[in-house]
């Protein structure tokens, strides 16, 4: 059995208050026995350096220490891996020098008569230290019988470090506490340090590098949006957003943007008005490739009118991609853009791409010198399909063909396939072309379902192709991780379209590298992108989210967030009666009302013929001829003398 996580996370807060002397160098001379009045030879140095790694490493990717005892200074996590020979000599010299027998520059070491008053006199505000608390830091490792009481532990402690009576009576304060239930106490399992980090907030040592190609683990936002808070445990691969107009799809997106990014793509997320004066905050946390990183939390200025963060992220997220409901497009590099490198947000930005600018290019003006971030769809196009080097083209046709509607012999658009760059009036560029079943035409005149998904296509390839670049100019491996995040993914789309599109971009990822792991964020109000997709639905790696309204009172409502359970529905006139799009009908307003009124006759017993055949008159202009409803229907309306 093991010390609980939440008693080792009580215990770190009592010891904060202890100084660090009395938790390490107090300790080695204790277990290994100094003598009173006399000296010895004593490496303590090396002792100490010892202690250090056996019980203030929690991180074992690691050469720092934690520091458990903040007195002074309560920002400061990590103690250097020199600290015995340094940080901790001075302490035993100066500041604790009066307690020991000591010649300067030699390993002679012993205590003095009145080494314990000496001692009782450096305790912090005169506090005892904690023998239990400090005890559960020391032992968070050790395996315990099942029936071990804190007594038993503060025992161990004393026993194993030699604390003798008078030292209890002057040093040590012996209490401990009770537990009605032993699993408050002691569990099954070891402390997981990086769990316990993430809760407290306490960052990476410094020799331990940044985890690179986060994916958003969790997303928390309070005071801000169209809902009091919303929080969401994301899944690893797709996440699928539903709802009505107005009750925050886009908002979560571009918050999850923010929290990617650290950038807003057009206006900052504006605070609520009922928002305390600690709100608006949004909190969220990567998942690395080592495992979650720690939380990052964002806060909102009231003076400066903006967001800003409260310690620089420890976790560098993936490449991004966002694709805007209004035909607009951003991306994210960490190999050229990762701002938590300066500690600031202000060293670097996203791109973020007009639709204008997806295919003319983006340019940037500093200081009087133009410089082309991108070089826009329709040059990079003909550039690639030119170039001797054919990977990127390549890979922007196979993309577009998985993209595609439909596939060869289907009798409709056809594969999205590259023509032969043409020339268009009024304009001296080459254009690239679309092959369509009816003839080669330029990409700016097709249609603006095909314009949308090439730019998709485009914006992927060309990401991917800048990230690979940037990375090798810095020697480092291109990203693992890329996180998609597209509003309205069915936007411009036909049907036919709507039902490959989503399982299509699932797997885009094989086009760029075998080994990269991507999350998508997706907003829609389509019921076929929910039915396309259960084929290929894993409730280990995707979810639904749904927003919608719940009743506080009778006169106001709150927008809730709800994870739903995913249900194979089978039809899209299924999933537009379930409770993602809540439709009573999948029908015409009027065919509803219609059908509804026929219900509410057939309960009852005292329906007149003239109001059967109303409401027959109108199930007539409204419904099919081969409507089911009609079964239902006809045999009533006949008993009540009104034939068909």
């Amino acid at each position: 059995m093991f010390l609980a996580q939440e008693q080792i996370e009580k215990s770190l807060g009592s010891i904060q208050l202890v100084h660090p002397f009395f938790g390490i160098s107090f300790l080695v001379f204790k277990e290994e026995r100094l003598p009173v009045g006399k000296t010895i030879d004593f490496s303590i140095n090396h002792l100490e350096d010892q202690f250090l790694r056996q019980y203030f490493r929690p991180d074992i990717r690691s050469e720092w220490f934690f520091r458990a005892f903040r007195v002074s200074d309560k920002k400061q996590f990590w103690l250097r891996p020199d600290y015995a020979w340094k940080g901790s000599q001075s302490v035993r010299t100066r500041t604790f020098g009066s307690a020991f027998i000591h010649d300067k520059g030699t390993d002679q070491w012993g205590w003095q008569d009145s080494y314990i008053q000496e001692l009782k006199d450096k305790l912090y505000k005169g506090r005892k230290i904690p023998a239990y608390d400090l005890a559960v830091w020391l032992y968070r490792d050790k395996d315990w019988p099942p029936q071990t009481t804190p007594q038993a532990i503060t025992d161990s402690f004393i026993q194993q470090f030699n604390i003798d009576d008078l030292e209890i009576d002057d040093l040590f304060d012996l209490s401990f506490p009770t537990y009605s239930d032993q699993r408050l106490f002691l569990v099954d399992h070891q402390l997981n340090w990086e769990e316990l980090s993430t809760k407290l907030e306490i960052p990476r040592p410094e020799d331990i590098p940044k985890d690179e190609g986060g994916t958003l683990f969790f997303l928390t936002i309070e005071g801000a949006g169209p809902a009091r808070k919303i929080h969401l445990d994301l899944a690893e691969r797709v996440n699928l957003f539903t709802g009505d107009n107005g009750l925050g799809k886009s908002f979560i997106l571009e918050s999850a943007w923010w929290a990617l990014s650290g950038h807003w793509t057009s206006f900052p997320a504006y605070p609520r008005e009922d928002a305390g004066r600690n709100e608006p905050t949004i909190s969220f946390q990567f998942e690395g490739s080592s495992g979650k990183g720690n939380k990052g939390v964002s806060t909102y200025d009231w003076e400066l009118q903006q967001w800003s963060f409260s310690q620089e992220r420890p976790t560098i997220p993936g490449l991004l991609i966002y694709a805007r409901v209004d035909g607009a497009f951003a991306v994210w590099d960490p190999a050229r853009d990762y701002w938590a490198a300066s500690g600031n947000t202000h060293g670097a930005r996203p791109l973020v791409f007009s639709r204008d600018e997806i295919w003319n290019g983006l340019q940037d003006n500093v200081g009087g010198n133009t410089s082309f971030l991108s070089n826009g769809l329709i040059a990079d196009w003909i550039h690639w399909q030119n170039s001797p080097e054919r990977e990127p083209f390549d890979t922007l046709k196979r993309i577009l063909k998985r993209l595609s509607p439909s596939t060869p012999g289907e009798g409709d658009l056809g594969p999205l396939k590259p023509g032969k760059p043409a020339r268009i009036p009024r304009d001296s560029r080459w254009m690239p072309t679309i092959e369509h079943a009816y003839g080669e035409i330029p990409l700016v005149y097709a249609s603006a379902g095909v314009r949308r998904i090439v730019a998709l296509a485009y914006l992927i390839v060309w990401a991917w192709e800048e990230h690979k670049s940037q990375s090798k100019l810095m020697r480092k491996e291109p990203q693992r991780r890329m996180v998609t995040l597209i509003d309205e993914i069915e936007a411009h789309l036909h049907p036919k379209w709507q039902r490959k599109i989503l399982p299509a971009l699932l797997e885009v990822q094989q086009d760029l590298s075998a080994n990269l792991h991507t999350q998508l964020l997706i907003a829609t109000h389509s019921p076929l992108i929910l039915a396309s997709y259960e084929p290929h639905f894993d409730m280990g790696k995707d979810k639904i989210f749904h927003l919608g309204f719940t009743k506080e009172n009778l006169l106001t409502s709150e927008i809730t967030v709800e994870e739903s359970d995913f249900v194979i529905y089978g039809t899209s006139d299924s999933w537009l009666t379930s409770e993602i799009f809540e439709l009573t009908q999948a029908r015409s307003v009027e065919a509803e009302r219609a059908i509804e009124d026929a219900k509410k006759l057939q309960s009852r017993e005292d329906s007149t013929k003239e109001e059967v055949e109303e409401v027959t008159h109108r199930l007539i202009k409204y419904l099919s001829a081969h409507d089911r409803f009609w079964t239902r229907w006809t045999f009533f309306a006949e008993e009540h003398g009104v034939q068909l």
